[in-house]
Order: C-alpha cells, then structure tokens, then sequence
C-alpha cells in the first residue's frame, strides 16, 4: 500500500471521523486549541482504547505493509552481525534497528505519502464539520429558547436585582427530585438536566435544604464522572456557590473540589500547573508579623484559613502522590516559592501554651497543618533538596537532621507537658505518623534518620532515666509510657536495616549514665535490663508497663537476632533476664486457682489476659535468639527451647511472620533450629514435624478435597510436581543435618506391616521412609495411589540425605539401602534391557553417588534427564557392586607418585603436623571402611589391606575420646555412646599417612592438645571435658555456634548477595557449611584441595576455616543466585560438589579475611575452650 486510492481516503476520512467522535468530549473540554492539541499528542498514554480504535489500526496496517521488508533486512542484518554495530547508546536490537527503519528511503516515501494523503482527509473533514457546525448552531438556538420557558419562575422576581442571574426559586421538593435525578445510577442526559436545573436554582437554598448531604454526595460523583460536559456543569454550580455561600458551607464547597486531584491528569499539564502555581502563590502571602509576635495584634494568612478547612492537608497529600503534579509542586517551591516552606518550618516547635482558646486553637491547627506538609515533602527526595532552610529567629539554616530532631522533640515534648484529647490530631502521633513514613523508606531514613544527632535524641529520655534525673519533674505514667513506646518503636525500625543497625552498634558518640562514650545499642541494652529488673527509680513504686518493656526488648530483638548485633549484645545476657521474667510471668499464670462458683475472682479476666499476652511476648523474643547459630546455643542453655518452638509452631500453623518488621515467615528460623539435636527434638515434641508430614501427604496421595473435579489432573512431567515442591524443600531443610536424622530415624526400624489401609497417612519422617523410600512389598505399593510419583518424591528426597555421609551411614546400616535399590534395578529388567523409568534412572543415580567417594574431577554422576534419540540413556545401569569402571575417572596425574604421596606434604615435616592436630572419635559402621578405603586406593595412597588398619585407628581415637567425655543424662541420640557420625577427620590423616597406623594415631594425639583440633576433627569436642559445663550438655557443636555462627556474619557483610539469596529460599549457609566441614570436604573437593584446606587451617590458624567457607561461597555466587530463582537452592548445595574451586586461588582473599575479622574470630574460638589444658 505505498499509494492511497480515492477508496483509500474515503475510509481514513470515516475512520478520523469517528476516532473524533469518540473523543469528543475530551477535545470539547480542553480551555484552549493548544490544549487539545495536546490531548490528541498524549491521546496514547490517556486512552486505553487507543488501540483498538479503526484508524489506529489502519495505520499500523499500512506502517506494516510499507516497511515490514525494511524491518526484516535490517533485523537480519544485525543478527548475523554485517558490518553494523550497535552502539553504546543503544540498549537493545529493537533500538538499532528503529533507529536504521527511520533512515531508510522507504521510511521518507511513507512518510510524505501519508502527510499528503492525510492533509486532504482533514481539509475534506473540516469543510464537513463547518457544515455540519451551522446546522446545529440552528438547532441550539431552537431549543434554548424552548427551554428557557421551562425554568422555574416567580411573579415576585425583580428583574432590575443584581441576583437576578437566572435565577429561580426552587422548593425543597423540587430539590428532592433533582438529588434524585443526580444519581451516578441514572442516564446521563437526566443527570445534565438536573445540573442544568441546579444552576437556575439559588445557592442559599441548595445549601440550606434538607437533601444537601445527598445532593453533595451526587455532586462529587458528577465532578469525578469522565463526562467532561457533567464536570463542567458542577464546577459552574461550585463557581456560583462560593460567591454566595455563607463561611460555615465553605469548607463543605472546597473538600468537594478537593477531589478535583484524582482526575486532573485528564486535562492537559498547563491546567493542573495553572492551579498548584494560584494555590502556591496565594498561600506564600504572609505579614511580616502573622501569628509569631506574642501581644500583637495577629493577623489571619491564607495559610490559617486552608488549615482550617484541611487541618491534616489532605489536598497537599493528593498533589504529591502522583509524579504528574509532584514534580511540578517541587520545582515551584524550589523555584518560586521556597519562602512558604521557610513558613511551614518556622512553624513546627510545638503548640504553644495560650490563655486565649481560639488563639491556640488556631495555631494548634496551623501547627498540625504545617506538620503534615512537611512530613509528605521530605518523603521525595527533590523535596528534601529544599533543605536547608533559612527561618526567622534562628542564625543557623535548619537542615534536615534539624527538622527531624525538632519533630522528635516535639514528640517527647507534647507527650511530657500536655496530652490532646483527640489522638488523631495529637502531636505524638502525628509525628510518629512521619517518623514511620521515613523509616519505612530506605533514602528517607538515610537522609533524616540515620544522624547521630537524630539518635541522641531518641535517646535523651532513657538517658535521663537511667540517670535517675527523672524524679521532681516527673510526668504523668501514662505519658512517660507513651513517650517511650513511641521511642522503642522509632529505634526498632531504624534497626531493621543494615545501616541503621549499623550505626546503633558501632557508633560510640552517646555518654552513659557512668559518663563513658558508649553505642545506641548499649543504652538500650541496659535500659531493658534495669526495666526486666526493675531497677528504674521513677518506676519504683509502680509496676513497670508491659508495653514499655516489650518495646524495648524489641529494638534488642532486632539487633540480636543479627549475627553482628549479638556479638556486641552478648555480654550483657540479655537471654537470661527474659528468660527470668519468663519464668516468672509463667509461675504467676499458673498459680491462679480455679474459678470457685460465688466466690470472688482472685484475678480478673483482663489481667490474667494482660499476664498471658506478656508471657508471649517473652516467650516470642527469646525464640528470636534462634535466628542465628550462637543465639540458638543460647536459647538452649536458658531451658526454654521447647516452650519456644511450641509457641512458634502455633504462629506457624496460622501463617503468621515473625514480626512486623520481617518479611519472611519461620522458614529460616525452623531450618536454623533443625540443625541441631536439641532444635530438632523440640520440632519433633511440638507436632511440627507432624505437621510438615501430612501437608506432604496430603498433596502428594490426597490432594485437594474441597475442589470439584471436572478435568483430571494432569500428569507431572517433573520429577517433583510444582504442588509438592514447598513440602520438598521444607522436608530437605528440616533433614539437612545428620542431627536430624539421628534424633528421628536412628535405633528406629521400619513397620514393614503386611497391609496398609488406604486411608492410612504418613505422620513421621519414619513413615515417609517406610511408605515412599524403602518400598519392598506389594503391600507398599498398593497402598498408593499415585505409585510412581510418590516413589519418585521418595527417592529425590533419599538422594538428598545420602549427600551426607554420616545420614547415609545411617540409613545404610539400618536398613541396607544399597541392597533395597540394586534389588529394584534388578526387578526393572526385561531381558536383555532395563526399562528406562523415572524411579530407574533416579535409583542409577543414587547407587553411583553412594557407591563411589570424589571431588567434582575424580568421579561421574549419571545425569537424570533423557536424552533425545534412539538411545535416551546411555549411560551404564547399575545392577550389582562394584561400579562399572564408566563412572570411575583416572586419578589426576598431580597424585601420580612413584611412593604415592601427595606433592603438597612433601613440603610439610610430619613432626609439623604431629604438633599441629586436635582429635576426638567415635564408634562407625564397617562399611565406611571400605568406602574410605576404596577412595584410598584409587588415590594411589593405600595398599589393598587397608580396612583393618583404619578399624584399628579409629578404635584407638575412639578410646582417646571417650576418657574425656562428660557424663550427660538426655534421651537426645547424640548422647547415646560417643560421637554418633564418622570421624572423617581421621580418615583423612590416614590418607595423608598412607595407611600407617601408628603415625595416624601419633599425629591425631599430639595434634588433640591444639586449638585447630576443636574445629577440623568434629568427635574431638563432642560433650568433651574441655568444654564449659553448660556447652558439653547442651548437644550443640562449636563448629555451629562458633563457626557457622562467624561464616554468616561474614558472608552478610563480605557478600551480601548470597546472603540474601539464603534468606529467601529458606535455608541457611550455616546448614551446608555444618555439612562441608563434618565430612572434611569430601565429595565436595578434589583430594588435592582437601589438601590443601587441612593444612592452611593447621599452619594459619583454625579461624581459615571460616574464610575457607566464605570463599567457597563466595566462588558459588553465580550458581547460588541462579538457583534462589530456580526454587531448589538447597538441592543444588548439597548434591552437587565445588567445581572449579582452588584454595591457593582465594589464599589472598583469605588473607584479607584475617585482617578484617581475626582478632574477633580467633578470639572467640579460643574463649570457648577455658578448660583446656
């Protein structure tokens, strides 16, 4: 179509013709051409129907047809890359290639046809409009003059009044009709007639009649309507109103045309500009006196009477939503009328104290009104560009920080002298209002908040207090209370981000009671130890509020469930006095007697709610020590980890989060407490592990209930269907420790029942394994309704834990898993072939992963999908032991030595590592002997014979160990015997002593008297003497409550990505760090690197073995942000191993590691040893 035809034109010209038509009513409206010039310029942006309009489409049709071929080169052009490059300030290929259209021969020829074409459609269209335009001006004059005989009349009219403005009387039943007929519900031409009728009617009577609420109602339904001949109709009522309408109707009038913000974006900029500059202007008059000099005469600005009418400045509220009008208030202020924020600043230091009461009223009002706009300005940040500001009466400019520090004061002001009866207008609140606004946006709180100057004064109240200052001039309780709580709320937001944390931790600028240079965090830490103790003097003879107390615990809360907040919070154990009221709260709830019939209560209801609500309170920030693996040690040793995770499982089953500041729901929290054998006995004790189960169940064999079923449900195409993904991943974070699954599979046998009734649902993780893992019966198998799928879910969620070493150990010797899947392999054979199925090849990848110890280069996995073609599965099918030689890789020539030794300790003397080693062992299956042997032997490191010289060994640090265990009485599983995992420490310096016993033992005994000890050889410090009393029995590792605890703090402020990557998906990098250390690495690294980490934390210190997680996550970052999106985190950490990672790679990064945080790592994990020797 390069050409229109006289066809052509005739049907563009019907198409414009009725795009006019249909925005008509816009263009009508416009006060000028040039403003609807320009609403037919942003016609797109405004219109959602622009599309679908006609003669959009015939142009588009045209476009398309006249350089569709042009596009389709120049896109071919540059994909193949021909000569053309896109260049810097062009984002993308879609830019370029508009950019090449443009300049093409086709693009001007198109262009110069349709202006032709089109400029003789519009001279055709407007000669029709002309024509058309006569013929109704005929007819207007026709009706106007029929209608002018229907208005509503009166004999007693005189015609020489100025009021005499077509004007009526009306009655109120006339109104009545007319309110009626203004109805949103009714047709448009009834609600233009009673508008028409409403103009004729005088203003004093609409707004005196009984219906004017109603009428009012339907009036601001009219100005909001997109019917811009309605709107104009009200507006001229609204004109005509005010300039009749008595003072007490005003403020009625203007809130109506308040609403005119919501809609102006309708009309073209110059309108809405047009009014904010009016408004600014008439609003920046003001005396040189207003309403400042005491004793003068005052004189009312317009800015008093807009406070009047909108005392919380709603209209101001409605201008600064939207970035249409906000940036045009912003730069009018900045440009023109910066002087009327230098009045609303001046005006904020409170109401003052009046014996006039209007007088203070009003400037009560005036006060609010100004509060409110600045509270919304500062919000912005080219409204927070305004500052600073020059005020009267104050020789320096007041900057933000200066704004917000008076506003605080206010607050505490307001609170501490006198108390407004209503709480919506009220200076505390609506100053905690503002303060809110800030905190919870990130620029705001930076630019305003995060001051020192802001935070002392936040805390000038408890100082006092805590001074003892407090006592001539005391307030009342209940505002001192609201003093405080407001305080407590304003610190807890602050510290729910990194820099606010930051700066309440580590910024020494505030002077404690004792008069030393101390942090925000350690006020408030004391503060919310003399409140638990009672100790404060001006609440001495009172009982200290719960509601201040929990405020304050809460800002600790959100400093102490951060790593780096309970590292400068720990030695106040702020654990232990909540722990203590705990105890104490809960002692009082229990001892109220039973109600006795007519006898007086002892308590009243509402008390004993108040003490309960305060039990949960305490109850809920102790389990916030659970947050983090040193807090979680801590919770444990106060002996209320039960009645914490009781409660939290209560929150849990009704979706609740863990607080108003978090984001997240328990997810993190419940994977934290499940790594250890305490944490993991509670979830059991408390039903949550139940719970986890049946939610599983339910979704995989059950479904959905209370869902009609018209389709059935189509078959997953994944090996976990999207439904069961959640209970997947909440399965694999709660069994992620070996912990884990000691405390709930360990001495358990499976039921193994001749008959399971189908109604019959899972409620442990034992039935999980008994039902979808170890299915060795048809009776298993028909107890399913959906066999395959559930059995897949059983052997992905296997294949998880056996990435363990020490659950595999568990589950191998308990109920012989390798033999169950070589069985089902075998039973998936028809002769001469296997049948390739999803439970097959997930069973093929299990046997290899079990079957065979190695880094990422020293062993293959089979992959889990098919491949297309005539073979999809080419890999080998295990069926018996030993793998075939397929997945087994040569050793890697670096190991390759003519006496088998490893190369890097040839450089190390052996009597180095002898002085250098920590030991503690424990009892292990026999098979693990030959798994480590058999690695051993394909390093080239042992001799064929080797099994019974490590069953020797570790019998040996076995017996070392158990002379320096602690006696411990608990049902929990670790406590049972020794170390309940493998000691793959051991078996590692077997390795590195080529199977020589006596060197292994000699080495692992010289090496147990070190520090590193307590960190590379796990059995060294279980329940060991060495220990505080307190952390021996409580079943939790200092790998965790040391190390993991170090590797998250770091990992949060060294890469702060995956550390956030961890929060969202639920699981924890002290979780897979816990798993990486336990087994030494193995499976994870090559033995080269395993090397190479055993020694650098031998030689530098047992603190590397921090900077070594860190920088193995570091090196994963990519692969770990990828797979946060892909849902399944967890699985990747822990099924696949480290490639491509090299210690002396990161030996430097490691390095700086230790001159940031050596002297607080180190010096922990040495204070957790004061009893060794």
């Amino acid at each position: 179509m390069s050409q229109f035809s006289s066809e052509d034109e005739a049907e563009l010209q019907s198409l414009l013709r009725e795009l006019l038509k249909s925005v008509k009513d816009r263009i009508s409206g416009a006060p000028s051409v040039e403003c609807a010039e320009e609403i037919l310029l942003h016609l797109e942006e405004t219109d959602k129907n622009f599309h679908n309009y006609e003669f959009v489409k015939c142009l588009r049709t045209y476009v398309e047809s006249s350089l569709g071929t042009v596009i389709e080169e120049e896109t071919e052009n540059f994909t193949r890359g021909d000569g053309h490059a896109i260049g810097p300030g062009q984002d993308t290929l879609v830019h370029a290639v508009t950019k090449r259209t443009r300049e093409s021969a086709k693009y001007k020829q198109m262009m110069q046809t349709l202006k032709q074409t089109m400029m003789v459609v519009v001279e055709s269209l407007i000669n029709k409009f002309e024509e058309d335009q006569l013929k109704k001006e005929e007819m207007d004059r026709k009706s106007q003059h029929e209608q002018s005989s229907s208005h509503y009349t009166d004999n007693c009219s005189d015609s020489d009044s100025s009021f005499n403005q077509s004007y009526a009387f009306i009655k109120h039943e006339q109104l009545q009709v007319i309110a009626e007929k203004l109805d949103p519900g009714r047709p448009r031409e009834v609600r233009l007639e009673a508008l028409q009728s409403l103009c004729y009617a005088p203003p004093s009577d609409v707004l005196s009649c009984e219906n004017w609420t109603g009428l009012r109602r339907n009036l601001s339904a009219a100005l909001t309507d997109t019917d811009p001949e309605l709107s104009d109709k009200v507006l001229q009522f609204f004109a005509k109103t005010f300039s009749s309408s008595p003072l007490n109707v005003t403020k009625d009038i203007y809130s109506t045309i308040g609403n005119m913000t919501t809609f102006w974006i309708r009309h073209p900029e110059k309108y809405m500009e047009e009014i904010i500059e009016n408004t600014l202007s008439l609003l920046a008059l003001h005396s040189e006196q207003g309403m400042s000099s005491p004793g003068s005469e005052k004189s009312l600005e317009p800015i008093h009477l807009i406070s009047l009418l909108d005392i919380k400045a709603t209209w101001f509220k409605k201008w600064m939503d939207g970035y249409y009008s906000r940036t045009v208030v912003l730069r009018l202020l900045e440009r023109k009328y910066k002087s009327l924020v230098n009045v609303l600043v001046f005006c904020p230091s409170g109401p003052a104290r009046r014996t006039l009461y209007t007088s203070k009223e009003l400037e009560f009002v005036y006060f609010v009104h100004s509060l409110c706009v600045l509270g919304r300005l500062v919000m912005y940040t080219n409204g927070r560009k305004l500052f600073p500001i020059k005020v009267k009466k104050r020789r320096d400019p007041v900057t933000l920080t200066d704004l917000v520090v008076i506003l605080i004061s206010i607050m505490c002001v307001c609170l501490f002298v006198c108390v407004y009866s209503l709480d919506s207008l009220s200076p505390t609140n609506l100053v905690m209002e503002v303060l809110r606004t800030l905190c919870d946006r990130t620029e705001c709180a930076v630019e305003c908040l995060y001051q020192i100057p802001v935070i002392e004064t936040l805390l000038a109240p408890v100082i006092t207090l805590l001074k003892g200052k407090l006592t001539s001039s005391a307030p009342k309780l209940n505002s001192l209370e609201s003093a405080l709580t407001h305080i407590a709320d304003t610190l807890a937001r602050i510290a729910t981000t990194e820099r606010g944390l930051s700066l309440l931790l580590y910024d020494r600028n505030l002077v404690s009671a004792e008069g030393e240079s101390i942090s925000a965090a350690h006020v408030v830490v004391q503060f919310t130890q003399r409140l638990l103790a009672k100790e404060l003097h001006v609440f001495s003879e009172l009982e200290i509020p719960p509601a201040v107390s929990g405020a304050f615990i809460f800002v600790c809360r959100q400093m102490y469930n951060t790593c780096e907040g309970l590292q400068v919070l720990r030695p106040y154990s702020l654990h232990e006095c909540i722990a203590k009221a705990w105890r104490t709260t809960s002692s009082v709830s229990e001892r109220v007697p039973t109600p006795v019939p007519g006898a007086p209560p002892v308590i009243t209801s509402q008390e004993l709610q108040s003490v309960v609500a305060w039990e949960e309170m305490l109850l809920d920030n102790l389990l916030n020590f659970a947050a983090t693996p040193k807090g979680l040690l801590l919770l444990q040793q106060t002996g209320a980890i039960n009645e914490c995770v009781a409660y939290m499982f209560s929150r849990f089953t009704k979706k609740l989060q863990v607080s108003r500041c978090e984001k997240f729901g328990y997810g993190v929290m419940v994977t934290q407490v499940a790594a250890t054998a305490p944490g993991i006995a509670a979830l059991q004790s408390s039903g949550f592990v139940q719970t986890i189960v049946v939610e599983l169940w339910s979704a995989l064999e059950c479904g959905r209930e209370d869902v009609r079923v018209v389709h059935p449900k189509s078959t997953p195409m994944d090996p976990i269907d999207r439904s069961c993904l959640k209970s997947f991943l909440s399965l694999v974070n709660l069994l992620s420790s070996p912990h884990a699954v000691w405390e709930l599979l360990g001495h358990r046998a499976l039921p193994n029942k001749t008959e399971y009734n189908l109604r019959e649902m899972a409620t442990s993780v034992l039935d999980l394994m008994d039902r979808l893992i170890i299915i060795n019966s048809d009776a298993k198998i028909h107890s399913l309704f959906n066999y395959e799928q559930s059995h897949m879910f059983g052997l992905r969620l296997l294949s998880v834990l056996c990435c363990n070493l020490d659950s595999f150990l568990l589950l191998e010797s308990q109920y012989n898993l390798s033999g169950l899947l070589l069985q089902g392999q075998r039973d998936n054979v028809t002769e001469p072939e296997f049948i390739i199925d999803g439970p097959s090849v997930e069973r093929n990848h299990i046997l290899v992963r079990i079957g065979t110890v190695g880094g990422p280069s020293e062993r293959r996995l089979p992959p889990r999908a098919l491949q297309k073609g005539n073979d999809p599965y080419p890999w080998p099918m295990v069926s018996t032991y030993p793998l075939p030689k397929y997945y087994i890789l040569d050793v890697p020539k670096t190991l390759r030595t003519k006496q088998g030794k490893n190369n890097m300790f040839k450089a190390l003397d052996p009597t180095i590592l002898y002085v250098c080693l920590l030991c503690k062992t424990v009892c292990v299956c026999v098979c693990v002997c030959v798994c480590v042997c058999r690695y051993g032997k394909f390093l080239k490191l042992l001799r064929e014979d080797s099994e019974q010289d490590l069953c020797l060994l570790l019998k040996h640090c076995q017996e070392f160990l158990s002379q320096q265990r602690v006696s411990v009485t608990s049902e929990l599983s670790c406590f049972q015997g020794g170390y309940p995992g493998h000691d793959w420490f051991a078996s590692t310096v077997f390795l590195l002593m080529h199977g020589d016993v006596g060197r292994s033992l000699s080495l692992l005994l010289r090496f147990s008297r070190l520090l590193p000890s307590a960190f590379l050889w796990p059995p060294r410090l279980h329940s060991s003497v060495h220990l505080p009393i307190e952390i021996a029995q409580s079943g939790i590792h200092p790998i965790y409550s040391c190390t993991a605890h170090y590797v998250e703090m770091l990992l949060k402020a060294e890469v702060p990505l995956v550390f956030s990557a961890f929060r969202m998906s639920g699981f924890t990098p002290s979780q897979i760090c816990i798993q990486w250390l336990g087994q030494c690495f193995w499976n994870y690294l090559d033995w080269s690197e395993i090397c190479h980490y055993v020694a650098t934390c031998v030689i530098m210190g047992p603190d590397y073995q921090v900077y070594m997680c860190i920088s193995a996550l570091r090196h994963l970052q990519q692969d770990i942000l990828q797979h946060t999106q892909m849902q399944d985190l967890q699985v990747f950490l822990k099924e696949e191993p480290i490639h491509g990672f090299r210690v002396s790679n990161y030996l430097e990064y490691m390095e700086g590691l230790e001159r940031n945080y050596r002297s607080m790592v180190l010096s922990d994990m040495r204070s957790i040893l004061p009893r060794s020797s």
